[in-house]
Parts: C-alpha cells; structure tokens; sequence
C-alpha cells in the first residue's frame, strides 16, 4: 500500500512520524493493534490513512463528542466522507447518518459508545462494509483505566458481528495493567503493540509548595513569557482565576462546559490568535485543541490521577521548545483530594436513594421506563430533593456502570437542519415571502449537503449574511420545518438520563464489587500516586511519572525542580542521582579510582564530589587500593 502518498495528498505530509508508520502497516495487513502515542503524538493519522487506502467504512469508537464534530469537520474539509453518531441526536437524524453509511459511499462512522448496542444501529451495521473498527480513547474500556466506560465493553459484541474486521486500539495513557486489560477485551486474536516514549525532554515539571496560589500563579507567569493554560476543578473559579490576572494586566479569558458552543469556539480562536496570553480553563478544554506554542501549563488545583495529569501538562511544548508544567501545592491539598474519594463514591444507600428519586423526578412506574430518554436538569432535581450535585453526579455514574440507567454528561448539541425537500422542489415555497426565500438561498450558499445529511448551522451567521435579526432566522426555520420543507433542530445543552432497564425495586439494585469497591480501590491508588508525585523531594519528577506508565527510564532529565535542587554533595540532585547510579553499577565488581574515574563518562570533578560523599556517608568504602559497595 502507498501510504505516503494518501498522506501527502489529503495531509500534505511527506513522511510520517514516530511509530505511525508501524502502527499503520499493522492495521493495513489486518493484525489487531494498540498504539500507546501520547497527546499530540498525531493518533488521528494511524486510522484515517488505512482506512482511505482500502475500500469501505471505518468505525470510530469514541466517547469526545467535541473531538468527534472535530474530526467529522477536519476530513469534511479534506473533501472526504464522514459522520458522527451520539447520545442526543434525534432518530430521524441517525437514520439518515446511517443510511449514508450503506449508500453514500462514506469513509468514516463517527459513534459514541451508548450508541453501539441501540437495535437500529446494529440492523443497519449488518448492511455497511466495514474495513476496521478504531478504538479511540481506548483505556475507556478497562475497569483499571482512570476513565473506565461501562459502555465500552459492548464493542466486543460489535467485533462477533464483525469477527473478520481487525481492531485498531489507540489511548495517550495507559499503565502495564490498562494495556493487557484493552487487549483482552477488546478480544485480540494476539498480543500486538506498538509504543512511543511518553518522555517529553522539552518539558520541566516543577512543584511549588505555596499557601497563596494566586500570587504563585502571578510570579509564575511573570517569570516565563509566553502563551499559558490555567487548570482549575471548577468553573466558577475559571471566571475569578481570568478576572484576577485581568486586573493584574495579564490579558486571560476562561472556558469550561457550560460555556455555549459559539462563546467557546470565540475563546479558543482568541487564545489561538493570541488576543489572550492565558486559558483559564477546567478539563473540558484541551481535547483537539492544536497550539504547539503553549509555553506554561499550570494546576492549581490537582487532577485526580498522573493520567490526567500527564495528558493536560503535555499541553505545553508541542513544538519541541522549552516548556514547564508548574502544579501548585498547598498543605490542604491533601484534604481536598481525599475528600474527592467519597464525593465519587458515595455510600450504595445514597446512590439507591438517588435512583429512587430519578424514578419520582419521571414519574416512573415500576416495571416500566425500559428505553425511555429524558432531558435531565441536575439543578433542579437537586433542589427538590435536596441533593448536592458532585454527589448526584457521582451516583448517576455508579448507577450507568451498574446497568441501570445511561447517563450522558451535558452535551453540546449545536443547532442542525436538513432539507426534506429535493432541491428541485424548492420552487414549490416561491409564493413565501422575500425573507424566507432570501435565508434558504443563504443557508445553500453557506452549508453543503444539507440535502443529505444534516448540517450544523450559527444562527447568529446566518442573521449576519441575510440581513434578519437572530429571531427572525429563529422563527422562519421553525415555520419551514412547519410546511416540511426542511427540518431544524435548534441547539440546546442538556445531560440526558436513559432507562437501560425498566425500573426496579431501590433495595434490590445490585452494585456489584466490580463496579464499587474494585473501582474505589483503584480510584484511591491514583490519588495516593497523585499526591506520591507531590510529595517526592529527592526523586526526577519525569522519571515518576514514566515510571508509573511503565517506561523504564535510566535517566534524571535534569530539568524538573527535583533535578535542580542543591544535594548535600553540592551538585545538583539530578546530577548526583545520575553519577550515584553509575558509580554503583559500576562497582558491582570492586575497582581502583584510577578505573572508577576511567570507566564513568562526565566532569570528572563532578564525580569526585559525589564520590566524596558517598564515602562519607559509608555507601561506598576503600581497601588495599579497592573501592567498593558497603554491605
């Protein structure tokens, strides 16, 4: 096959990077495959060019709704066929996504896990070709995975329907125990992965151990120039963290997901463009998110797992300059993050008690309920049953993971129209009025295949190019989709509650030790690593970090605060780490110092400082001439 030049026609790449090539040539000759590339490693490449170089469908597993219209907008661009199937769409929509599928010659299926196992996508999947099934996110699918997703474990039932299409699996973190986890349930014919190096030598981790992390945070990005991302927990504190550094005549704007879509993408495209130096942002921003110049990442408040944390830091750096990771600790810390462990898992009677009030909240009768969807408002469910909603939300999880209900986190659903008219039919609404007329010609002019496929429109452009105010495109949409000319769907954002089952008896839902307390013990294995990582005074903060996703690393990278420290020899503690080893290793056979010095590479008065203190410390002793390891 000619990867190269699908990559260098759709792509405008003359080669390919890091182990792309691998991974792709593995999928290509139909080997399951996993790739381990961490964030910003170019993932996207090893599924689209195989997929192109053969005929059929590629499905894409993938729960990122946001990177999911991303990519079906990326490779529209490209003039290459592709669509996006997930919670909230309507079923007239999905229909015509998946009819396109059979018919329309498409290259990509975009869908979300819960969709896989809905009846109408399994009977219309019997009629697609499909050329491979790709697993985006793929630690998705293990308990032991920092993102465990109960819907996940239905794409092994997509692969019996599929046995002959092979499996591509891609995640940017996942421990030794995560990698074997995806392979087996993913149901490999064979062990087969393919690993780049998570070490970013461009990257300094630093810890700052601070009570006031704002004046941190201010001397922080006083002392590195550059473009930055601010991370926080929540999102009232992402508008006071960017009203701060405003006042302190740092130009910042903050994101989160209860943004909408058009004030999101406005923000993004400013702190792309550089109109703001920094991201205020929690975890919902970054997905896709392609600035290679971002010189400082900073948390201020700790993620819940290394994971996390890695996958967010390596956000700065992309383009190979020098760059920091700076996470801010204070002495509460500590307390807040074990707090976290209760508030994600609450007590099994809260969580029936919450399933008991889901059931109040819909008025459901027992026995019934199986299948239904409803728009679920946290808010208000919160205040009239006197709930908290991290705990609430928490529940909702358990009780998805349990198979009880599917509860979707709030959705970005953009507004979306499709013409159920055939373009040549059009001339049926002449006698409408010189608005009307005037929007459809601006919808056909701005948005392709909207006689196809539903397309994803802004009212606020489509005001702009008409000369109509936002609530007259508003209306006259609505008034088409009356008369069946098109059909409108206006935006809106709202979690979704799924009946999976019909409703049950509180006292008798099993949640198993599976979904609980397994899941509870690794959750609180993260956090003590998280705080592990903190914590460590004398050890190379990449080092720990590569450790823990199983990298054998030999090397201090002499970059993070660690490294940098004054050891008691005088060098600084990476360096003296870095002789230390090599002085042992090499005295695992007693030698003379004349051969000790011979043998280690370096600056020799270097390491006559740190063998001067391992001999005074009794690490390391002398005798007739010898030098040697103390017992």
């Amino acid at each position: 096959m000619d990867y190269k030049s699908i990559l260098k026609q759709y792509w405008g790449y003359d080669s390919f990077r890091g182990i792309q090539e691998d991974i792709i040539n593995s999928i290509g000759s139909g080997r399951d495959t996993l790739g381990l590339m961490p964030t910003g490693g170019g993932k996207s490449i090893t599924f689209q060019v195989p997929a192109l170089a053969q005929p059929g469908l590629c499905l894409v597993v993938t729960p990122l709704i946001a990177l999911m219209k991303d990519q079906v907008r990326n490779l529209r661009d490209r003039g290459i066929k592709a669509v996006a199937v997930y919670s909230g769409m309507t079923r007239e929509e999905i229909l015509v996504a998946l009819e396109n599928c059979i018919f329309g010659d498409y290259k990509f299926l975009y869908i979300s896990p819960e969709r896989l196992d809905t009846e109408i996508f399994q009977a219309k999947l019997k009629s697609m070709k499909v050329s491979m099934i790709t697993v985006d996110e793929s630690h998705c699918i293990s308990q032991w995975g920092y993102d465990f997703r109960p819907a996940y474990l239905k794409i092994s039932d997509i692969r019996k329907l599929l046995p002959s299409v092979p499996v591509l699996a891609l995640t940017a973190t996942a421990t030794p125990e995560v990698v074997k986890d995806i392979q087996q349930r993913l149901a490999f014919k064979e062990e087969n992965v393919f690993r780049m190096s998570f070490e970013r030598k461009n990257l300094a981790y630093i810890v700052r151990r601070t009570e006031n992390k704002a004046e941190e945070l201010l001397h922080i990005l006083n002392s590195v120039e550059g473009s930055a991302i601010v991370y926080t927990r929540n999102r009232k504190k992402t508008k006071e963290v960017a009203q701060f550094l405003n006042a302190q005549d740092i130009t910042a704007t903050f994101y989160h997901a209860g943004l909408n879509n058009d004030i999101k993408d406005q923000r993004q495209k400013g702190w792309v463009n550089g109109e703001f130096r920094v991201m205020v942002a929690t975890n919902a921003f970054g997905m896709g998110i392609d600035k290679p110049d971002v010189r400082l990442v900073v948390h201020i408040d700790f993620p819940d797992s290394p994971e996390a944390y890695f996958q967010e830091a390596g956000r700065a750096g992309r383009d190979g300059q020098k760059a920091y990771a700076v996470l801010l600790y204070a002495r509460s810390d500590k307390a807040v993050l074990n707090k976290r462990i209760g508030d994600t898992f609450p007590e099994k009677n809260y969580i029936r008690q919450v399933y008991e009030h889901i059931n109040y909240y819909y008025q459901m009768a027992m026995g019934d309920g199986l299948g239904c969807t409803y728009a679920f408002n946290i808010d208000e469910f919160c205040r009239n049953f006197k709930h908290f909603p991290i705990q609430v939300d928490s529940a909702l999880k358990i009780l998805t993971r349990a198979g009880y209900l599917e509860y979707t986190d709030e959705q970005d659903n953009a507004s979306r129209l499709i013409f159920t008219l055939r373009r040549d039919e059009l001339y049926r609404i002449h006698e409408s009025s010189p608005e009307t007329e005037n929007l459809i010609r601006v919808i056909l002019r701005s948005y392709t295949g909207v006689f196809s496929d539903y397309a994803y429109i802004n009212e606020d452009t489509l005001a702009l190019r008409s000369g109509l105010s936002r609530q007259q495109v508003y209306d006259t949409l609505i008034s088409l989709t009356r008369q069946h000319v098109l059909h409108y769907i206006p935006g809106k954002k709202t979690p979704y509650i799924i009946y999976t089952r019909e409703r049950q008896e509180s006292e008798r839902l099993v949640i198993s030790r599976e979904v609980y307390e397994d899941r509870k013990a690794s959750y609180e294995r993260r956090i003590k690593a998280m705080l592990d990582y903190a914590d460590a005074e004398h050890q190379c903060r990449s080092r720990l970090l590569l450790q823990y996703f199983g990298e054998k690393n030999e090397h201090n990278c002499g970059q993070c605060d660690t490294c940098l420290a004054k050891h008691a020899s005088g060098l600084k503690q990476g360096e003296f780490e870095d002789i230390r080893n090599e002085i042992m290793s090499l005295l695992q056979t007693p030698r003379s110092l004349q051969e000790l010095l011979d043998a280690l590479s370096g600056d020799k008065e270097k390491v006559r400082k740190a063998l001067s203190y391992l001999l005074a410390e009794d690490v390391v002793d002398q005798q007739d001439g010898k030098l040697f390891i103390c017992k």
